[in-house]
């Protein structure tokens, strides 16, 4: 049964990138009339669930980069014949277009200034840190004097990072402040971009919740093997298990969660969010973002607890500021994750044949697995051996991109 009043609902979905299938599927399930704006540079290869969407429009693109002014044009032009109820941003990158465009027609959903708390990286430590929620020393690239400032109060090392990108994409360490100076220079007019944060070595975690009404209504900790700013640039292998919800650490990162979710003023929606836990045993908050995570970590949250968070967020969508929303109770197993390029086009993944192993990666040159277990210590044993299976049979590496390649 549809979850709000007024049905059927029409979305209209904002994908720059080929995501979300489950979330459309989960919307034309509940009943709604479902529209999808993608990439025209996505035509011929994305695989989108067609039986799920009314209708698909393309949007011309420059490396998955949409015409701000042209895009609002062309939605406006839509809405004079279909009535929009919601706006949705299936990819981070999509997030203050949906903003933008909601603002300009008058549309429920998350405005351009809370959205800024979960795409501007330079905004969000400004908000946590007057939250008091803890965050690594930072300073925007701006006022030059305040950047020398930070360099000598802060030791290095240092990381430099693109304000609007997500995930480890563009980031950089430096060791000097000289080393620093030659980059941002070399940055010219685009150096405000950039947020300079304090290098804190530790053991880097996400939360990945769901928000209802201000209320965080179900979230999971877990821990990254390899952190992934060293995967990204140093050619690791990509892995991340679950927690034990009830353990000191999770208890740690779910109270930081809600503390981050209610300064960014999250109301509805998705989240990911991730923390580093310093030598010291203190959690710091890095950044969060309105979007279920990548890197297919909903297959493992839903591995671990049955919970599709495409799905629940396609839910809570449809339900609005004047419908209802229930969290499902989640089933309590355990779930790892391991990701990495592989040397070959299509990797047998046969030789992952352990029971535990409840999902495979059907991508080009990807190997990739999840398993899952009611014994936290069985999936960090078959971590463990995959990735030295992985290392060892599949594994490949390639520069570290500044941009999304996918």
């Amino acid at each position: 049964m549809p979850l709000h009043a007024k049905t059927p609902l029409t979305l209209l979905c904002l994908a720059s990138y080929e995501k979300g299938h489950e979330f459309l599927r989960e919307v034309k399930r509940q009943g709604c009339r479902v529209y999808l704006l993608t990439s025209e540079s996505l035509k011929n290869t994305a695989k989108y669930p067609v039986e799920s969407i009314d209708e698909i429009f393309y949007m011309p693109d420059d490396n998955k980069k949409w015409d701000r002014q042209h895009t609002l044009q062309a939605v406006s032009y839509f809405a004079r014949h279909v009535k929009i109820d919601r706006i949705v941003p299936l990819d981070d990158f999509d997030l203050e277009l949906a903003a933008y465009l909601r603002e300009h027609l008058r549309i429920p959903g998350m405005g351009e200034t809370t959205t800024r708390y979960f795409r501007d990286k330079l905004a969000m430590r400004m908000r946590a840190h007057f939250a008091d929620v803890p965050v690594p020393e930072f300073t925007g690239i701006v006022h030059h004097p305040d950047v020398h400032g930070f360099c000598q109060r802060v030791p290095a090392p240092w990381v430099l990072k693109p304000r609007f990108m997500a995930g480890a994409i563009g980031i950089k360490k430096f060791e000097s402040e000289e080393e620093l100076w030659k980059t941002i220079n070399g940055m010219g007019d685009e150096q405000s971009h950039y947020v300079l944060e304090q290098f804190i070595p530790g053991d880097i975690f996400h939360v990945d919740s769901i928000t209802f009404e201000s209320k965080v209504l179900f979230a999971i900790a877990s821990r990254y093997g390899t952190p992934p700013l060293d995967v990204s640039q140093g050619g690791g292998i990509f892995t991340t298990a679950t927690l034990s919800q009830t353990s000191p650490d999770a208890k740690k990162l779910l109270a930081a969660n809600k503390a981050v979710m209610k300064a960014m003023g999250m109301v509805r929606g998705v989240s990911h969010t991730e923390f580093i836990r310093a030598k010291n045993g203190k959690i710091y908050f890095l950044e969060t973002s309105a979007r279920v995570g990548g890197a297919n970590i909903v297959e493992l949250v839903e591995a671990a607890t049955g919970l599709n968070l495409w799905a629940e967020w396609a839910k809570i969508e449809i339900a609005g500021e004047d419908g209802k929303y229930t969290a499902p109770k989640p089933q309590k197993d355990f779930a790892g994750l391991i990701v990495s390029l592989a040397r070959q086009e299509k990797p047998d993944l046969s030789v992952f044949s352990d029971p535990e192993v409840c999902w495979r990666m059907e991508k080009k040159n990807h190997v990739g697995v999840i398993v899952r277990s009611h014994n936290q210590a069985r999936v960090q044993e078959l971590l463990a051996a995959y990735t030295k299976l992985v290392q060892h049979d599949f594994h490949a590496t390639m520069d570290a991109p500044d941009r999304p390649t996918a």
